[in-house]
């Protein structure tokens, strides 16, 4: 897979089938898009295109400050690649690309892309003010030689679109079990491992502290069951997110607590994927309580995780 960073950079030689969106989470509605076009692509000796955006255009737009991804843009992209993806370009989305107008954006696929047919859902519009509809990429495919395809949004058994939007509202609710089905896997972060005030190894639950990327979205605050991954290795781990009230703590924390671990991993990267929320944060009364809670909470994390 190539990961390209700006549309002009492209200058693809083979015609190429490409669907447009941000795709932040890669969840199980983009999945089936995705899945759908690589099969396409391979049948009829074409690139499958991924064109997507950072920043996200609802954070430019609507100017947002606080945590708003599922994923990273280098995440993203290994996981379209992972689905068979051969280029994905991550185009920089500021106010020049907001204002650019739809025909204008439309040359751009077809010169730097070699666009032979789009994808895209039936709501889809790009350009100025949306101006680039269905309708009129249709229009525009006839002159410029490309087809437009539509894909119908994912709907879960009860009628709900499949979006990222629910995910992060699950994810932020502390609603792991949706957020994880609608994405098609554990939730996860990652980050490098930081020196914290060391107060798990004090009292027998030594933690790796995690510096996790400030943009992106964590769990509610609690104790989640997860499987750590660091050095291609994966173990049990059990993860406290919050303020550690017990301690007042200041600022938000993610802390795992890797099981049957004893190894020195500060400066390594380390990924977390939720596999259950086990119990919210809470305020103990004092050091042997929470003790006995960590201990509790191990044995809880280690049953779901068998």
């Amino acid at each position: 897979m190539l990961h390209i960073r700006e549309l002009s950079e492209a200058k693809l030689e083979r015609p190429s089938i490409v669907t447009i969106g941000v795709f932040d989470g890669v969840h199980r509605g983009h999945q089936l898009l995705i899945n759908r076009l690589v099969d396409e692509a391979r049948a009829t000796n074409r690139l499958a295109v991924v064109l997507s955006f950072f920043p996200h255009p609802d954070v430019v737009i609507r100017g947002i400050t606080d945590r708003y991804y599922l994923t990273t843009p280098d995440e993203r992209a290994r996981l379209l690649g992972g689905l068979g993806v051969d280029v994905v370009v991550t185009h920089p989305f500021n106010e020049q690309v907001r204002q650019m107008r739809a025909a204008q954006f439309t040359d751009q696929l077809c010169e730097y892309l070699n666009l032979s047919t789009l994808w895209a859902t039936p709501d889809f519009a790009l350009g100025y003010k949306r101006e680039g509809t269905i309708d009129f990429l249709r229009e525009q495919g006839q002159h410029r030689g490309f087809t437009v395809e539509t894909i119908s949004l994912l709907h879960t058994e009860h009628d709900e679109i499949i979006a990222s939007s629910t995910i992060r509202q699950a994810l932020e609710t502390g609603d792991l079990p949706k957020a994880n089905n609608f994405l098609g896997r554990a939730y996860s972060v990652s980050g490098e491992v930081v020196h914290g005030e060391k107060r798990g190894r004090k009292i027998g639950f030594p933690t790796a502290n995690l510096d996790i990327w400030p943009q992106q979205i964590i769990p509610q605050h609690g104790v989640y069951a997860c499987w750590a991954t660091v050095g291609g290795e994966t173990f049990m781990a059990v993860t406290n997110i919050g303020n550690r009230p017990t301690f007042a703590g200041q600022g938000v924390t993610v802390e795992a607590h890797l099981l049957d671990f004893e190894r020195d991993i500060y400066g390594q990267q380390v990924e977390l994927a939720f596999v259950a929320r086990l119990r919210g944060e809470v305020k103990f009364s004092g050091i042997e309580t929470l003790i006995s809670q960590i201990r509790q909470d191990v044995e809880d994390g280690r049953r779901v995780l068998s």
